[in-house]
């Protein structure tokens, strides 16, 4: 699993704290019938539905997994509670195995992006400047504007222009989607109604722009698509005989 994943030892012994011991040595004493790579996800996956189930989830992550309330842990989230459904369908002969198998190689592109997309806001986060001359990232009272929490999500990026104006940025290293523009305009929406200042301005930063993003993106003021391209340099090391 890529870093910052459940801890699923610390989440056993949170649960058993709780009262959930029975329940705790279910999850850990599953027999999985499978023959798929998923088994850590998998019991993850029964973690959090007990956690969620037991109203426990929210003090779990505040204790012990800080980066389950990201974006990214969100996306784990969805993950583990979509393998344990799999497992589920797959178990009542409502799935078979090989299409599991089939989605396999999906499921770990899924990772490789979700690690993709934090390495590249991190690197824009450090480097500001490299989105555009004079951007700093936002900061108040302790809360930085990287994953910057807002109701129903979170911002990739919320920096202020060399105006001192908010710049909403939303990251994709996927495929860029129309979809992305209502959860853009959305973002912008909150940053302009609790921070004011505005109106502030859009950015959608993918490594491919689709055509109908482009379309889409064209009927909205304040919003701009840019493209980001990755390159490699090679140092030669030099070796001593």
């Amino acid at each position: 699993m890529p870093p910052n994943t459940l801890p699923l030892l610390l989440a056993y012994t949170f649960g058993v704290s709780k009262g959930l011991e029975r329940e705790i040595s279910e999850i850990r004493s599953l027999v999985i019938e499978w023959d798929l790579s998923y088994d850590s996800s998998l019991r993850r996956g029964y973690i959090v539905e007990l956690f969620e189930q037991n109203g426990i989830y929210q003090e779990f992550k505040a204790l012990h997994w800080p980066h389950g309330n990201t974006s990214g842990g969100e996306t784990f989230r969805r993950r583990f509670l979509n393998i344990k459904r799999r497992y589920e369908d797959f178990l009542a002969g409502n799935a078979s195995e090989s299409v599991d198998n089939n989605n396999e190689d999906l499921d770990e592109m899924d990772d490789q992006q979700f690690a993709a997309e934090t390495d590249l806001r991190d690197f824009l986060a450090k480097n500001p400047e490299r989105i555009e001359k004079g951007m700093t990232i936002y900061s108040s009272n302790g809360r930085a504007g990287v994953e910057f929490p807002v109701e129903n999500g979170f911002i990739d990026i919320l920096a202020v222009d060399k105006q001192g104006k908010f710049v909403v940025i939303e990251l994709k290293v996927a495929r860029g989607r129309n979809k992305t523009i209502g959860q853009i305009l959305y973002y912008m929406g909150w940053v302009d109604r609790n921070l004011g200042n505005g109106p502030c301005r859009g950015m959608i930063i993918a490594k491919d722009i689709s055509p109908d993003l482009i379309l889409a993106t064209e009927r909205v003021p304040g919003v701009s698509l840019h493209r980001y391209k990755l390159s490699v340099t090679l140092e030669q090391v030099t070796v001593l005989a």
